[in-house]
């Protein structure tokens, strides 16, 4: 509980403090990297005062230039865990919830973090068609195909929005396996927990020698491949298997 406290704060004095500053940086110069790294770097110091240790295997299996990092998604702690870990400047999905945060919403926007409305399918489509706009401007991404996070850790199928996109920007997807988090920082329990995670990056695959009518295909070799990465208890379901 200590900790959990400790980080809540760590967090909010940034927010209060720092993260201004950062926005009127990148205003005034036009470059969002350097908030960018900052902001990497007050993740891995979160991390630290939460007492996680995060081990990264597989970093030979990220190909250079653009990427769509596919991740499983289980904890809040994801992003923290993973966008620090990759090895180059990455953009994320967001739900369109955080960009009505004050402050936030600016940084983000700078960010080029893309909006994100599930419930409006129109609204998900001009996301998605950003998205592709930012990778084919050398922007890479991370993103969390199965849409929502699992409550129990298990694999839950994917979606195959990310495989469009890939496979429209044709970039590779390189298939992230998140396993740990999910006892850290359980789903509806806001507590965080110290711990180990592990991040394993698998071959890549790339999605520009499929066609868009073969997202399916490109859906399940990526799902495949971030399930062989889980642990056990973190592999899908024999019913989650087949779909």
């Amino acid at each position: 509980m200590i900790r959990t406290v400790i980080v809540l704060l760590y967090f909010s004095l940034a927010m209060l403090t720092l993260l201004p500053l950062l926005v009127l940086w990148t205003l005034i110069t036009g470059d969002a990297n350097f908030m960018y790294n900052v902001f990497q770097d007050g993740l891995r110091i979160g991390l630290r005062l939460a007492g996680i240790h995060v081990h990264v295997e597989g970093l030979e299996n990220i190909p250079p230039g653009v990427c769509i990092f596919a991740s499983n998604h289980a904890s809040n702690l994801d992003p923290v865990a993973l966008t620090p870990n990759i090895p180059r400047r990455i953009s994320l999905l967001a739900k369109k919830e955080v960009f009505k945060i004050p402050v936030l919403s600016k940084a983000i926007t700078l960010a080029h973090l893309v909006p994100v409305d599930r419930g409006d399918s129109e609204a998900a489509a001009e996301s998605v068609d950003l998205a592709i706009k930012y990778l084919k401007e050398g922007l890479s991404f991370c993103v969390y195909p199965e849409g929502t996070r699992s409550r129990d850790g298990h694999l839950l199928p994917f979606k195959r929005g990310t495989f469009v996109m890939a496979i429209r920007a044709g970039v590779p997807v390189v298939p992230v396996s998140l396993a740990g988090t999910q006892e850290l920082m359980r789903k509806g329990d806001w507590r965080i927990y110290p711990g180990e995670v592990v991040v394993k990056f698998g071959p890549a695959v790339d999605a520009s020698e499929y066609k868009i009518e073969q997202r399916e295909e490109l859906r399940q070799i990526v799902q495949g491949l971030v399930a062989a990465g889980l642990p056990e208890n973190q592999k899908p379901g024999a019913a989650e298997a087949k779909q």
